[in-house]
């Protein structure tokens, strides 16, 4: 995978149409909701419904650590589990999953490069036969909090030249031209972004079929906005959905261990009383 700085986390197509039947590889399809995996997916995925499997409905919060144990538990997953995930919209839904596994501590979890999209392009074959699943009795380990930001962190990072924060979202959504993008259910009272943050769209790091650019792509795309590999920064979207993609990026390709999501992300911070917000500004980054 090129000269990313941690490549072990991410697999090729062609890598699992040849480990997808091994005994200790569990792939697991994950989408905005269950439609595209009814119509046919890869053989021997289980599916995750990222709407109502992967966050709390009532709280908007992350699963506890006894909902995540149970889910893995029935699809299957051990913690010596490779888990490998893929999904629709380029992967923003797997990885938030991958993300949420690591936040829980599970030892190998893994990205389709390309997700759906790139299986899809390639003609390759697809199932509607429910995989055969042996549940499993899985124990997480506590929160790597390391990974996620909190919104006093995100406070904190507005007085830091420390912190980074990097929104990933629109140019529209950035300046407060529109709050969501059309037809998105969760929003906020207020548009515009974090003040400091830089604007650096998710979509500028994926190439046309669904896969991550190069890794001399991404550094001019991330570090030709100031950031850099010993930096701590904050990725943030709408829903922390977009932002994983981008953390994702920014912490298994390009080496930036310190890097974070902050899943609250613009219906948390639009929603706050008195937090600051920035509007109209240009936006930075746009561009490879």
């Amino acid at each position: 995978m090129g000269n990313y700085k941690h490549p072990e986390v991410l697999v090729s197509t062609d890598w699992v149409a040849q480990h997808g039947n091994d005994a200790n590889v569990r792939l697991v399809e994950v989408d905005v909701d269950t439609t595209a995996y009814d119509k046919g997916h890869i053989k021997n995925a289980v599916g995750w419904n990222w709407t109502t499997q992967l966050q709390d409905n009532v709280r908007r919060d992350l699963l506890g650590q006894k909902e995540i144990e149970d889910l893995l538990s029935r699809s299957g997953i051990n913690r010596d589990t490779t888990v490998v995930l893929y999904g629709d919209n380029n992967n923003w839904f797997a990885a938030y999953a991958l993300w949420q596994l690591t936040y829980f501590g599970h030892p190998d979890a893994r990205l389709m490069n390309g997700g759906r999209k790139k299986w899809e392009l390639e003609g390759r074959p697809f199932t509607t036969d429910a995989p055969r699943v042996t549940s499993t009795s899985y124990k997480a380990s506590a929160p790597d909090e390391s990974v996620r930001a909190r919104r006093d962190r995100v406070f904190q990072a507005l007085d830091s030249k420390q912190t980074k924060l990097v929104d990933v979202r629109s140019v529209d959504e950035f300046t407060g031209k529109v709050i969501a993008p059309p037809g998105m259910t969760e929003t906020a009272q207020r548009g515009g972004h974090i003040p400091g943050a830089l604007n650096v769209p998710w979509s500028k790091a994926a190439n046309e079929d669904g896969t991550f650019r190069s890794y001399d792509e991404l550094v001019q795309l991330y570090q030709g906005v100031g950031t850099s590999p010993d930096q701590d920064v904050i990725a943030y979207c709408r829903i922390g959905e977009r932002s994983s993609h981008t953390w994702f990026v920014l912490k298994y390709l390009l080496g930036f261990d310190k890097a974070r999501n902050y899943d609250g992300s613009w219906t948390e911070w639009g929603n706050l009383v008195d937090a600051p917000i920035a509007t109209g500004e240009a936006a930075v980054g746009t561009g490879v």
